[in-house]
């Protein structure tokens, strides 16, 4: 494989994902590595322990060649919308030839036989679904329910339950809907994507990311590349007043307005938000087993960002633009190749940046956005046109 392509966060970057890449560079032969990264805020509706550059950093650092932004307005939505729009920028480079995602189980054919079973609705499928969500389950089960009665096929339920699996579910989905060359390589992951227990070696972000939250920096050393801990400082910085400052400026109308914001639940963040002084106890009060907490820390987040359903409908629909974070100095000839046969934009500097019209100007836009937002809470001061050389 010439270029390979992995969808990433590294919030922040540690021991199994310098595995990953490893094993994308020797067992799958890659000559290229291409990262599409969160930015300053993350699927889980939070922001980043680290910036975007200093994550694109380490990323070059433990090998990755090119590192390119995922727009916020993709980065902290659901897992479809989070893999759709991953996967839009990297088709439309129209230079890789592979993804490969972490995944709990499953291999690549059990990802390709369900993703195309649930990308075909048919009218008979809506009615079936129709009929699970009618009895009480969850969207993802009564889908997978819905497809096993029509296909009649044994289908493995772990690929809709564990987090990975769901991600590897949603990619491989999104390259079936847009007919795409690029081929996928589920590897297999050692640790549990949810699991807040801190081990030496290889471990979850989550679990690093808690330690760091409880005051034990130092003991995270041993499960993170020494480039990794040495920007690690003080987690987490204070957005709290920003959040609920915006919650409290937006009315019930636009908050009805936001991703996942559905079945009145703007009514609730509403009733609540007075007697709740943090994000993290609001976040508490408002979420139930219906609405989890990441579902509500992402309409906090796309609220304080202002993007709205009707907006990342549109970026999903519209072309956009490959922001570069940072590129490996010895493989900048991956960026002339990109600017030579992508169908987006490249921006590398500013004034590539100034050219971009409508839909990815105001999507460029909520990334500058982003970008301020964190550096006043941070008090760091980055230039977000700017390309990294390392």
């Amino acid at each position: 494989m010439k270029i390979c392509a992995v969808v990433a966060e590294y919030n922040p970057l540690h021991l199994g994902h310098i595995k990953h890449i490893d094993y994308i560079k020797r067992s799958l032969g890659a000559e290229n590595l291409i990262v599409i990264m969160s930015g300053n805020f993350t699927q889980r509706g939070e922001p980043a322990i680290l910036n975007k550059f200093k994550r694109a950093k380490a990323a070059v650092t433990a090998g990755a060649d090119v590192v390119i932004e995922l727009p916020s307005v993709f980065a902290t939505a659901g897992a479809e919308v989070f893999a759709k729009g991953a996967v839009k920028i990297l088709d439309g480079l129209n230079i890789v030839d592979g993804l490969c995602f972490g995944a709990e189980s499953g291999e690549k054919e059990d990802f390709i036989s369900l993703a195309a079973a649930l990308s075909d609705e048919s009218k008979e499928f809506k009615k079936v679904l129709k009929d699970y969500l009618e009895q009480g389950y969850s969207l993802a089960k009564s889908r997978f329910l819905a497809v096993k009665d029509i296909k009649r096929e044994n289908f493995d339920e772990d690929l809709i339950l564990k987090p990975n699996n769901i991600l590897g579910i949603e990619y491989t989905k999104a390259l079936i809907n847009l007919n795409s060359g690029i081929g996928i390589y589920p590897m297999k992951r050692e640790e549990g994507h949810g699991d807040v227990t801190l081990k030496k070696g290889v471990t979850s972000a989550l679990s690093i990311r808690q330690a760091i939250k409880s005051g034990n920096l130092k003991k995270t050393k041993k499960s993170l590349p020494k480039y990794s801990y040495a920007d690690l400082k003080s987690f987490p910085h204070d957005f709290d007043k920003m959040i609920l400052s915006a919650l409290y400026r937006a009315d019930e109308k636009f908050l009805a307005e936001l991703p996942d914001c559905t079945e009145g639940l703007e009514h609730r963040i509403k009733a609540l938000l007075k007697d709740n002084y943090t994000v993290e106890s609001l976040v508490k009060k408002v979420s139930t087993k219906r609405y989890t907490e990441s579902r509500i820390r992402r309409i906090f987040v796309a609220n304080l960002l202002g993007i709205t359903k009707s907006f990342q409908d549109e970026c999903l629909k519209e072309p956009l633009y490959a922001k570069v974070l940072a590129v490996n100095s010895s493989k900048k000839d991956l960026i002339s190749l990109m600017d030579e046969r992508s169908s987006i934009p490249v921006v590398t500097r500013k004034s590539q940046a100034a050219e971009l019209k409508k839909t990815a100007e105001k999507c460029y836009g909520i990334d500058s956005l982003a970008c301020d937002i964190y550096d006043l809470a941070t008090g760091e001061s980055e230039n977000h046109n700017r390309m990294l050389v390392l």
